[in-house]
């Protein structure tokens, strides 16, 4: 008798595991068909159709267009040199970090990762009070006699340098985590055997540790690649509107009367799956396995009195640089009385205190706790189930279902949310009526892989024999998973969800586009929106946005503690 309730118990577990397994994966099949594919494939058909009839007319239309291939070609040039300086910039970093101790690393080490507390769109405001003709760069040199007259920064020739100067300052943390944790992976008895066959240390770089760090640059490049190419925020306000994202944003209001918006968003989308297939068949067919990996603490050697101080001017200067957009924007935001002089001559807190008294920034504020909050509770549910299917093999091929989620991370909000508008346009989640459910989804939607990478990450540091010892006593599968699981991942799923929560509070592609009405503008579009406003608008988008960067500063440090090195792995696609 006891023998057959047992295998009754043991029959009624199995089902539910695989009903949660299924289950799972049905939902998670469901929100990315009618929020992933169905906008992509609605903008893709109309890219080919014309009045219920398949055509190819608007892509020669788009390539006989000038000024629309001249915005491609800038973007795909900003992705590349993005790309390539991010490359320049944190290899070193990562290399000297990994291999090198030195006092004050700790300190250093998390003023790399600042720039990630705030986009390069908020930067972009500060920039431009600093190298305006006028700025405090120009004013400052022509007072040390250095030049005679204002250099224009920002004028045409030069706003490219620009984008790319800021978004090289924010996008080089996440290659500079990717490259870290892929280096301190490297076995260091690998190289050390290399050392005593008398194999030089440049070619040990060259043939031993690139090969073996390759796939953490190109999960970390690919992603940089495609933020640069997509960024609508900082070619907007810096003034480069030559640029796929700005003329997307542009098309939005008469996508009906002017098609070839379907045709450049839908080579946009070609464009990112071409350079994310060549990042991952840049890597197959071949094996970076090692014996065993390595640990950072075994192949690190103290730095040299000389090699701090060249430490400290390579690693410090360059998150100097990187603080530079941040210190401009604080500057900007406590600044009085600033005109024709190299700082402000007075400080002022009022244009904090105009942020909490105008009805736009708080409604911003309101708005972006409220998304944000709704958008996190719905990553944290999915992404702990998705996590859990994965790890605990409840389906038959779970990689298959681990890549599925990632696929976001490939694809340009700015593709989302004009296919947003296109496929829910005169439906019950048209944006223009209310945009609060799409702009929920797609920030959950975009931030679901870290989610479901962090909950991975700490479900498979977990035994499983703990939750098999808690129902062999009688526990019920929910039981254990509320009281067991949970509990033990509990720092990994809120690392996750600050991630999640703090990005979706500084999006911008999707607030920009699909946030339509003011009543309805979240924190970013409220930046831009007082940004253009004449008199202090400036000043007061300058203070929300050092708003906005405390909430990512604190999220971003709470992450960092709880998920340490593992911090890298949420940036790989």
């Amino acid at each position: 008798m006891a023998k057959s309730q047992q295998e009754s118990s043991s029959v009624w577990q199995r089902r539910v595991l695989d009903g949660v397994g299924y289950g799972t994966v049905l939902a998670t099949l469901a929100v990315l068909f009618f929020f992933l594919v169905l906008p992509v494939s609605v903008i893709v058909s109309r890219a080919f159709m014309k009045q219920g009839g398949f055509t190819l007319q608007y892509f020669p239309l788009l390539f006989q267009n000038e000024l629309l291939m001249s915005a491609i070609w800038n973007s795909v040039l900003v992705g590349l040199v993005t790309t390539l300086v991010t490359t320049l910039v944190s290899f070193p970093l990562a290399l000297v970090n990994t291999k090198l101790d030195y006092r004050g690393k700790s300190l250093l080490s998390g003023l790399l990762l600042v720039p990630m507390v705030m986009p390069p769109f908020v930067g972009a405001i500060g920039i431009l009070r600093f190298f305006a003709r006028r700025g405090s760069i120009n004013l400052g040199l022509m007072d040390l006699g250095w030049i005679d007259r204002p250099i224009d920064w920002l004028g045409p020739e030069n706003m490219f340098w620009a984008v790319i100067v800021l978004e090289v300052l924010h996008l080089y943390p996440i290659m500079y985590l990717n490259l870290s944790a892929a280096l301190a992976n490297v076995d260091p008895s690998v190289e050390e055997m290399a050392t005593t066959l008398g194999v030089p240390k440049w070619r040990q770089y060259l043939d031993i540790v690139w090969p073996l760090a390759r796939p953490g640059y190109f999960a970390g490049a690919i992603i940089v690649f495609i933020w640069a190419l997509t960024d609508l925020g900082t070619p907007l306000l810096v003034g480069y509107h030559n640029t796929i994202p700005v003329q997307i944003f542009n098309m939005i209001t008469d996508v009906n009367e002017n098609p070839v918006g379907y045709a450049l968003v839908c080579l946009v989308i070609v464009l990112t799956v071409t350079f994310f297939l060549i990042s991952k068949l840049a890597l197959g067919g071949k094996k970076y396995e090692m014996m065993a990996k390595g640990h950072v603490s075994s192949g690190q050697k103290r730095a040299s009195p000389l090699g701090t101080v060249l430490v400290y001017l390579l690693v410090g200067g360059i998150a100097f640089l990187a603080l530079v957009p941040h210190l401009a924007v604080v500057i900007t935001a406590f600044s009085d009385k600033w005109f024709m002089t190299v700082l402000p001559e007075h400080y002022t807190l009022d244009h904090f205190k105009a942020v909490f008294s105008t009805d736009l920034s708080v409604i911003g504020i309101k708005n972006s706790f409220l998304f944000a909050g709704l958008s996190t509770l719905a990553d944290l549910i999915l992404g702990l189930l998705i996590a859990y299917v994965i790890v605990r093999k409840l389906i038959p091929f779970p990689a298959l279902l681990d890549s599925l989620v990632m696929i976001p991370l490939a694809l340009p909000g700015i593709v989302l949310a004009f296919g947003y508008v296109v496929t829910y346009s005169d439906t019950a989640l048209d944006p223009l009526h209310n945009p609060i459910p799409l702009l929920v989804i797609a920030y959950a939607i975009r931030r679901l892989p870290y989610m479901v990478r962090s909950a991975t990450a700490g479900l498979q540091q977990m035994s499983v024999s703990l939750e098999e010892a808690s129902t062999t006593f009688g526990a019920s599968r929910f039981h254990t998973l509320r009281k067991i699981t949970v509990p033990l991942v509990t720092a990994n799923l809120i690392a996750g969800g600050l991630l999640c929560f703090s990005y979706a509070m500084l999006d911008v592609s999707d607030s920009l586009i699909l946030a339509m009405k003011e009543n309805f503008y979240p924190l970013t579009k409220a930046i831009y929106v007082l940004f253009l406003e004449q008199g202090t608008g400036e000043l007061v988008a300058s203070a929300l946005g050092i708003i906005g960067m405390l909430i990512l500063t604190v999220c971003i440090m709470g992450a960092s503690l709880l998920l340490g090195k593992k911090m890298g792995e949420l940036f790989r696609s």
